[in-house]
């Protein structure tokens, strides 16, 4: 029986697990954390996920899509808070759409569990990787106590994050792209707890955002009638993570900024100070491959900021274009693994880009008249003739359309809409005939 080596039992891992030992291969996955299951999740790194179709198709395939429905909450659109304290309600999608919130950890322990069922999978906790030997295709691990080991499997899948040691070594060889960027804005997880009785302070089936031009605050709801919050804050400047050094600073700042958010957080003063505040990277890389036998997947080859709530989908994606690639090449590694590096780097750019795009969508535009009358005029062309005109926040999220598809449609779309918002009174007449006709004239062009 062939041997795969999974390097990283976080998501991506995990599930990619699943789909290799139900081809019968024998699967060791080394991870160089401590085993999820057994350890309490350190605070403020628990960032809640968005899972959308791309992901429940995967988890489908994996047999587990049922178990984290049970405990998925579903956002069926985003509440838009001003500074004023008021509220605008924006639906994701057509009716009964949704996109879920669910733990980070919660959902990695479910897709380990889903693995260690697997009589040909194995895994290996605090084993860091020290060195690859990309040509005999070894991986050197120590452990907690210093003791080495030396594997040497058929297949490598490094699904180890943006920080990936596999795609270290790759990035010495002849020939091989690398970038990464970061954002001049990290970020700090903070928490909106439940009422004394278990509920939910604010709408439970919604994503919170607080835009703020530069900055802003989200939050996605718990299962316990918490929400955690995410502050996405420029490092250095005026308003920013710097700026903000002691209680008193940080009250005013956010008894001003965010005053209905202020008065759910109690705890507000000892998360600022205490959690850590993380970066945001996009990585970008090519070729994900070293010959038919290592293969890169997840944030080891596209890490994106979480601005689009893709970065999990995609690589859960990962997983299900490998499958549909090994499948209808009929398991040839010597093609399946190519194959996948070179059709799957399009679209994890795309996604990449979209996600930057959205950053400057959620902290500038939500709030902007100008912006939701686009989206209304949108929204009626989709209503009406949804086999020409999909939004592209539905490409991305309720689809499974190729990510560098929809990217290239909503730029095109983006073009048509500039178009039309300059027309004369179009506040008054976007509902009408003709509008939807030159759109529909636009789009043939």
């Amino acid at each position: 029986m062939e041997k795969i080596a999974i390097v990283g039992a976080g998501l991506v891992g995990s599930l990619q697990a699943i789909f290799l030992a139900k081809k019968g291969f024998e699967v060791e996955v080394y991870e160089r954390r401590s085993d999820i299951r057994n350890v309490k999740l350190a605070a403020g790194r628990s960032i809640n996920l968005a899972l959308s179709n791309r992901g429940w198709k995967a988890l489908e395939a994996a047999g587990i899509k049922s178990d984290i429905e049970k405990v998925g909450i579903p956002m069926y659109g985003r509440e838009i808070h001003d500074q004023e304290g008021n509220i605008n309600y924006q639906a994701y999608g057509q009716e009964g759409e949704a996109i879920y919130s669910v733990s980070r950890g919660g959902l990695n322990k479910a897709l380990i569990e889903a693995a260690d069922q697997y009589e040909n999978v194995n895994f290996f906790f605090e084993m860091k990787c020290e060195d690859v030997d990309l040509d005999a295709h070894s991986l050197h691990f120590h452990d907690k106590d210093g003791r080495s080991k030396t594997v040497q499997p058929d297949r490598i899948f490094a699904t180890d994050g943006a920080f990936s040691a596999v795609r270290g070594q790759m990035q010495k060889t002849d020939r091989f792209n690398y970038s990464q960027h970061y954002l001049p804005h990290g970020y700090k997880e903070l928490t909106i707890p439940p009422t004394a009785d278990g509920g939910f302070r604010i709408k439970k089936n919604a994503l919170h955002i607080w835009p703020r031009g530069s900055y802003m605050l989200i939050a996605l709801p718990n299962n316990d009638g918490s929400f955690t919050c995410t502050l996405f804050f420029p490092y250095e400047g005026e308003n920013s993570f710097n700026s903000i050094q002691d209680r008193t600073q940080l009250n005013q700042f956010f008894q001003s900024v965010f005053p209905d958010a202020y008065e759910l957080m109690p705890d507000l003063e000892t998360e600022y100070f205490e959690n850590p505040t993380s970066s945001l990277v996009t990585v970008r890389c090519e070729p994900w491959n070293y010959g038919e036998r290592i293969i890169l997947m997840g944030d080891a080859s596209h890490a994106i900021v979480p601005f689009y709530g893709q970065g999990m989908n995609s690589g859960f994606e990962d997983c299900t274009v490998f499958d549909e690639i090994y499948q209808h090449l009929g398991g040839d590694w010597e093609k399946v693994i190519p194959e996948f590096a070179k059709k799957r780097k399009p679209d994890a750019d795309g996604i990449a880009d979209l996600a930057l795009y959205n950053f400057v969508e959620m902290r500038d535009k939500v709030a902007d008249e100008e912006f939701l009358l686009r989206k209304k005029i949108e929204k009626r062309m989709f209503e009406e003739h949804p086999d020409q005109w999909m939004p592209l926040y539905s490409q991305v999220t309720f689809s499974h359309i190729p990510y560098s598809d929809a990217w290239a449609a909503g730029q095109k779309q983006d073009r048509i809409m500039d178009q039309i918002m300059q027309k004369d009174d179009i506040e008054n007449n976007w509902d009408s005939k003709d509008v939807r006709k030159e759109i529909l004239e636009l789009l043939n062009q």
